[in-house]
């Protein structure tokens, strides 16, 4: 059995950006998340994914950075239909580096948000292996 500890989930993930309005068009309209919330004033916005919130913030407004890194950790989003979902993406906009890769148990296709924040599109075809 697991250690048990004083976590209990996770509630969101930072996603940051150079460029706020930017990043609230491309995670809302080109990605079709549902924006929960929006505060400029205070540079940052979230978005729903089902099981996960984005919380796009802009670090050198809220005076926590010195310079735009992006995150090379990538965000899994899920996704029923891989193909569908791909190309629905393309059409707006969004460029996939390289093919879908095929793990054995999962799709994946990469691409990046314009602050080169990396994201990809995530289907498990077959059972997760699990801690004996």
């Amino acid at each position: 059995m697991a250690a048990q500890g004083p976590i209990t989930g996770t509630d969101f993930v930072s996603v940051p950006t150079a460029d706020l309005e930017r990043a609230v068009a491309f995670y809302g309209e080109t990605l079709g998340l549902h924006r929960s919330v929006y505060l400029p004033e205070r540079s940052y916005a979230e978005f729903e994914t089902g099981n996960l919130t984005l919380s796009v913030i802009d670090p050198q407004k809220m005076g926590i950075a010195s310079e735009h890194e992006p995150s090379r950790a990538w965000i899994s989003l899920h996704v029923e239909d891989m193909a569908s979902a791909r190309s629905e993406l393309e059409r707006r906009g969004v460029s996939f580096e390289g093919d879908v890769f095929d793990t054995g148990v999962c799709w994946m296709s990469f691409f990046k948000d314009p602050d080169g924040n990396a994201l990809m599109l995530h289907h498990r075809y077959a059972p997760r292996a699990r801690e004996r």
